[in-house]
C-alpha cells in the first residue's frame, strides 16, 4: 500500500458550489447530499452548490457543509480504489479524518460538527473574540508577541501553528490588535486581522469544548484503521478515548499544523491528498514537505490528476 496521507480542510476553505464535481464522479453521488439534509432537517445540498456565501460562510453552516464536501470527496477517491495510508485535518478538518479512518460512521460524523458549529458560533456570540495571521515570525516569537500583548489585559494565545513562519493568532479584539502592533515592530511581514466571528481555538470558546465534551460522551468511537495525527500534540492517537479527550482539547487548544505534517513525513508518508474544497492545506505541506508531492481534489480536473498519478 502506497504511504498516501489524506488531509482534510477546515473553516476558511468554503466555496459556492463546493462538492458538486465530486458527487457527480460518485454513482449515487448526490444520494450523500440527501443524506445530509435528512439527517440535518435542512437543506445543506443547496447551501453547498447554489449558496448564498453569507450564509455558507456561517459558522454553524461552513462547519457541516466542509465535512460533507470532503466525505463526498473521499468516496470518489475510494471508489476508484485510492485509500489513506494516514490522516489529518486542520480543526474542523480532524472529524472527517477521523470518518475516513473509521472512528466514526458518516451520519455520527455530520452530527458533532453541526453541534460544533453551533457550538462555536454561540460562544462568539457570547465572548467578542478575533483572530490574525502573523507572517515572517517563527512560532517561538509570536507566542511571545501574545504574551506581551495580554500583559495590558486580555487574552491573545497562538491559535493555527500552520508552517514555521505563519501562526493565526487568536483572542480578545483589542489585544489581537496590539499583538499585531507589537509583531510587525518585531519585524513580522504582515499582521492581518481575519473575518471569523470568533476566537477560536482559545479560552475564549471554552464553552463549546464543554458543548463537544458533552456530545463525544455519547458517541462511540472505534480504533483508527488508518495512522491518524492530531491538531494539538501534533502525534500519533490510536486509543478512542485519548481521540475522543484530543477533540474536547482542541476547541481552546493550538492547531499544530506543520509539526503534524512533519510528524508525517518522519513517518515516511510518500504524497499528501488535500480531499475536499480548496487548496490551502497542499499549499502548507508544500512549504514544509518540498520534497513530497501534494495534490488537491478541488474540481474536476485536479480529481482526474490525483488518480492518474496514485492508482
Amino acid at each position: 500500500m502506497k504511504k498516501i496521507a489524506f488531509l482534510f480542510p477546515g473553516q476558511g476553505s468554503q466555496a459556492v458550489g463546493m462538492g458538486g464535481d465530486a458527487a457527480e464522479r460518485l454513482p449515487g453521488g448526490r444520494g450523500i447530499f440527501s443524506r445530509a439534509d435528512a439527517a440535518l432537517g435542512y437543506g445543506l445540498e443547496k447551501l453547498c452548490l447554489e449558496g448564498p456565501e453569507e450564509e455558507l460562510k456561517k459558522t454553524e453552516n461552513t462547519q457541516p457543509a466542509l465535512y460533507l464536501t470532503s466525505a463526498i470527496t473521499l468516496e470518489v477517491l475510494r471508489t476508484a480504489g485510492l485509500e489513506p495510508w494516514a490522516v489529518a485535518g486542520h480543526s474542523l478538518g480532524e472529524y472527517t479524518a477521523l470518518h475516513a479512518a473509521g472512528v466514526f460512521d458518516f451520519e455520527t460524523g455530520l452530527a458533532l460538527v453541526r453541534q460544533r458549529g453551533l457550538a462555536f458560533a454561540e460562544a462568539g456570540q457570547k465572548e467578542a473574540g478575533g483572530m490574525a495571521a502573523v507572517i515572517g515570525l517563527d512560532a517561538e516569537k509570536v507566542a511571545g508577541v501574545c504574551e506581551e500583548a495580554a500583559i495590558k489585559g486580555g487574552i491573545c494565545v497562538p491559535a493555527n501553528l500552520n508552517e514555521p513562519m505563519q501562526t493565526v493568532i487568536s483572542g480578545t479584539p483589542e489585544t489581537v490588535d496590539r499583538a499585531c502592533e507589537i509583531a510587525k515592530a518585531q519585524g513580522a511581514k504582515r499582521a492581518l486581522r481575519l473575518p471569523v466571528s470568533g476566537a477560536f481555538h482559545s479560552p475564549l470558546v471554552a464553552s463549546a469544548g464543554d458543548v463537544m465534551r458533552e456530545a463525544l460522551s455519547k458517541v462511540e468511537l472505534a480504533a483508527p484503521k488508518a495512522i491518524f495525527v492530531n491538531n494539538v500534540d501534533a502525534t500519533v492517537l490510536d486509543d478512542p478515548k485519548l481521540i475522543s479527550d484530543s477533540l474536547v482539547r482542541q476547541v481552546t487548544g493550538a492547531v499544530r499544523w506543520y509539526e503534524s505534517v512533519e510528524k508525517l513525513m518522519s513517518l515516511g508518508v510518500e504524497a499528501f491528498v488535500e480531499v475536499g474544497s480548496g487548496k490551502v492545506l497542499s499549499g502548507l505541506a508544500r512549504r514544509v514537505a518540498r520534497e513530497i508531492p501534494c495534490y488537491t481534489t478541488e474540481s474536476a480536473a485536479s480529481i482526474d490528476k490525483t488518480l492518474s498519478e496514485l492508482t
